[in-house]
């Protein structure tokens, strides 16, 4: 209790910006970035940002009742409140500053009557940025009990989610879009769509409005759409309005995606479980005998495959694409393990069980065996943490104060306080977001 709260202290009185967070920051403070650089004004929504910081204290608060973590939270919400787009989403990161933060049109100066002018006002679903941001407020209007500002921002927010989703239930990677280029696109890459139709099913659980599962199903039924013909069954990382495989940046050319086809199948399979419609599973055998075929080596797949010959294809440094993985430019996951081998056998276990007894199976609470398990692998987990922990409640590694370390240590540490506390371990109630 005493290191979440004295971490938690830290991050609260000497690293937040109006309650926000970046990515990292150096151990004197003064070097700090997100994604890229960044100023002392300046927060991060996307993952692992201010969304992803606040989740790590709500779920400090809901383990411990301390007011402490509470207000963390709140000063959390309250930044991604204040950079709430007109639109209805979120950018990246936003700024502080009086200056930086003209560039883009706000919520709230929509509702004072400014016109928006030559302002930015776009809303952007890559890398679980608009989303996380949603879900962490959703959360908060939870434990406020809907009567605050963050209702309304997520009333704002869920309505501006329906109206970008297309009437084939595609999303693209930015609302509104611009009239060209990728961002335009119907977008699976970095998770979009899949990540918006999770943000559907936590408001549909959460406000019992109709409206927001039909708007999870649309986006199952887009994945099911466009699916590409077999043999080569899996799904590309974006498609042209006319349903075509669309290249974005110059190093994500036009191919089928093994990253894209396992997440694809995850979110059908969860679909399913929500709605116990089976049409969500019939597209899945030929996914995952895609994926079979296309392996390199054992738990290994290439990122892009040639559509028609099926070859796996990378691009080069000088911006050529090529069937060698020499010369690629860096940075990109050119290939990996996916997860492919675990969707796979996620998807035989959820039909041969059914889908009552899966879920049922899911929801069990554990052992007394598996809890001893559980919390003497925390026991050990906590004592590092522990001893890895400054006088100042910091985590330093390399120079560097990461959010990411917060979040992992701040999570085990609740993990390990629920169960001393008689409470059920459960890895996914923690709901934090990373990337």
């Amino acid at each position: 209790m005493e290191a979440l709260e004295k971490a938690t202290r830290y991050f609260v009185s000497k690293v937040a910006t109006h309650g926000g967070y970046l990515w990292w920051y150096s151990e004197d403070l003064k070097e700090r970035a997100g994604e890229g650089k960044a100023t002392e004004t300046q927060i991060w929504v996307q993952p692992p940002g201010t969304p992803s910081v606040g989740f790590a204290f709500l779920r400090a608060y809901r383990v411990t009742g301390s007011e402490v973590y509470l207000n963390a939270a709140k000063g959390a919400a309250d930044a991604l409140v204040w950079g709430q787009l007109a639109s209805g989403g979120w950018q990246y990161k936003i700024d502080f500053d009086p200056v930086g933060s003209r560039r883009w049109y706000f919520r709230r100066d929509k509702e004072r009557g400014e016109p928006q002018k030559k302002r930015r006002n776009y809303s952007i679903f890559d890398d679980n940025t608009t989303q996380s941001a949603l879900r962490f407020l959703m959360a908060m209007d939870g434990v406020t009990e809907k009567k605050t500002a963050y209702h309304d921002a997520v009333k704002y927010a869920l309505d501006f989610m329906l109206r970008s989703q297309a009437r084939n239930g595609a999303l693209p990677q930015v609302y509104p879009p611009p009239s060209r280029g990728y961002w335009n696109y119907y977008t699976f890459n970095d998770n979009a769509i899949n990540d918006c139709i999770n943000v559907m099913l936590d408001a549909h659980r959460i406000y019992k409005d109709a409206r927001y599962l039909e708007s999870a199903k649309k986006g199952g039924d887009f994945i099911i759409t466009s699916q590409l013909p077999a043999p080569q069954s899996g799904w590309a990382q974006q498609y042209s309005h006319d349903m075509k495989p669309a290249p974005a940046r110059w190093f994500e050319p036009a191919a089928c995606c093994s990253a894209v086809t396992v997440r694809n199948t995850r979110t059908l399979i969860e679909l399913f479980l929500k709605t116990a419609e089976k049409k969500y599973l019939k597209s899945i055998p030929a996914a995952l005998g895609w994926l079979e075929r296309s392996k390199l080596r054992d738990n290994v797949w290439a990122r892009f495959y040639e559509l028609g010959t099926n070859r796996p294809i990378y691009v080069t440094s000088d911006r050529q694409i090529t069937y060698e993985p020499v010369n690629l430019r860096r940075g990109y996951g050119w290939f990996g393990d996916y997860g492919g081998d675990e969707v796979a056998r996620l998807y035989k276990r959820v039909t041969a069980l059914g889908r009552k007894k899966y879920l049922a199976e899911r929801g069990r609470p554990l052992t007394p065996a598996e809890e001893k398990r559980r919390l003497k692998s925390l026991e050990a987990q906590v004592r590092r943490i522990i001893a890895a922990q400054d006088a100042e409640g910091r985590w330093v590694k390399n120079g560097r104060i990461q959010t990411s370390t917060f979040i992992r240590n701040a999570g085990i540490l609740c993990d390990y306080l629920e169960m001393l506390g008689g409470g059920r371990y459960n890895p996914a109630s923690s709901n934090t977001v990373l990337n």
